[in-house]
């Protein structure tokens, strides 16, 4: 190698060293919080329609609320001295205006904030239901995300257990259409207010005689949440929390007559359930029903929708005393659930248009507007390439066709139609009369 040629080489190489340092560091997504890619959006699509369709034909309406609310509403709505408020809500003091805000951890608050700040009750009661991201900081897990989706539904003014029973079997029917399948239903009744003071003291008192068996959850929670003990996972507990009284045995007559006719209801609609005393929810405002799904699929993350009555958060966040009821489904839990039971969806366009040659690449443009006037789903190949390289995209993109246009085709005015997924001839017609096979084969 000549001097000019190794001085050539080493200034070469001094560019690309040079170019490999000055090269931007790649970002990366924050712990939690993650992309859905597009192999995954079809079968999210499917969840999200369906579930639109079903609360549809119960007469929900849609509402969207704001991703950030007052850290106070979560504080006096979910309750001071619970998980989401006590360690994992994203809260922060706005250094503009110093207001104190948070990314919602739930959706019932926000939503019971907006019927009272819009007074929707005016008019009588409402069926409600909302979608979107949640945030809370938990520990990452399987089923268990820092930002996670949910479909929350909330009625307003209804006092009488036929909408308990009407949103647990939304939830059943939901469960079908999604072709899920061995999700199974709990349910418990809390109580009234006063019934919940009384039992709590009763529960404080078991519990006091067990100090040396309490984990350090439970006796954080003994003296400012302590029906929360028995939701424990602790296998070390599950005795105690077993043996400890049960608030459904102590039941004043209005809340027993409330969940017996609740039962009655799930019985007449072939609702299979079973009643779990200690189940209780995680959040302060629940009073009388509460039920949650579960499933035996997704490990320790079993509970996929959750619910119950909260007949007085609307007053105590500023409304008038209004009886409420509503739940919200995982959808990332839901999503796991249908991966797992094979359930799928699919994007793939009806049509791939391969166009080869300098007339093909203009007249496709026109011919693709045609398609999609016809309401055709059309990739159009776009940046050239062979035939055969144009066909491997196609099939590649799953069509159910390709619409291949070549010059000659162009000036036949014809165009040729080829199925991709399927046995049948390939078709030479008119472009007219391929949207007319198109538009039929759709409809079947």
């Amino acid at each position: 190698m000549s001097d000019q040629e190794k001085q050539t080489q080493i200034v070469q190489n001094t560019k690309k060293s040079e170019a490999k340092v000055l090269k931007p560091a790649k970002f990366q997504s924050i712990k939690g919080f993650y992309d859905i890619l597009p192999d995954h959006t079809a079968l999210w699509f499917r969840l999200e329609d369906t579930a639109r369709r079903v609360l549809s034909q119960y007469g929900y309406k849609n509402i969207r609320m704001p991703l950030v609310e007052p850290t106070d509403l979560f504080v006096r709505s979910v309750g001071e001295h619970t998980d989401i408020v006590e360690k994992e809500m994203y809260a922060w003091e706005d250094h503009l205006n110093g207001d104190h805000l948070a990314l919602r951890p739930e959706g019932t608050a926000g939503c019971v904030r907006a019927v009272v700040e819009h007074n929707l009750t005016y008019n009588g009661p409402v069926r409600l239901w909302y979608s979107g991201a949640m945030f809370r900081h938990e520990n990452v897990q399987k089923g268990r995300q820092r930002q996670f989706h949910q479909v929350g539904v909330e009625a307003f003014g209804f006092d009488s257990p036929q909408v308990d029973a009407e949103q647990i079997v939304l939830l059943a029917r939901l469960w079908r259409e999604l072709g899920i399948v061995d999700v199974a239903l709990q349910i418990n009744s809390i109580g009234d207010a006063h019934e919940r003071t009384a039992y709590r003291s009763s529960l404080i008192q078991y519990f006091e005689q067990h100090l040396d068996v309490l984990d350090e959850d439970a006796k954080r929670r003994l003296y400012t949440n302590p029906l929360r003990i028995l939701d424990s996972k602790n296998p070390r507990m599950q005795a105690l929390c077993e043996a400890a009284p049960k608030l459904i045995d102590s039941l004043g007559e209005a809340s027993r007559a409330h969940f017996d006719g609740l039962c009655a209801l799930l019985d007449a609609s072939g609702v299979a359930y079973l009643i779990n005393a200690r189940l209780v929810r995680g959040l302060d405002y629940y009073n009388r029903t509460v039920f949650e799904w579960v499933t035996t699929k997704l490990g320790a993350q079993g509970t996929i929708a959750g619910g119950g009555r909260y007949d007085a958060l609307v007053e105590r966040l500023g409304g008038n005393a209004t009886p409420a009821c509503g739940f919200g489904v995982g959808l990332e839990r839901v999503f796991l659930l249908m991966q797992e039971y094979g359930v799928s969806a699919s994007d793939a366009p009806q049509v791939y248009l391969v166009n080869v040659g300098d007339l093909a690449e203009q007249q496709a443009f026109k011919i693709a507007e045609l398609l999609r006037n016809a309401e055709i789903e059309v990739v159009l190949h776009a940046g050239g390439g062979s035939f055969k390289s144009q066909m491997k995209k196609a099939d590649r993109s799953q069509a159910q066709f390709a619409l291949i246009l070549g010059d000659d085709e162009v000036a036949q005015q014809q165009v040729i139609l080829k199925p991709m997924q399927a046995s049948g001839e390939q078709l030479l017609c008119s472009i007219d009369e391929a949207i007319k096979h198109l538009v039929t084969h759709r409809s079947q």
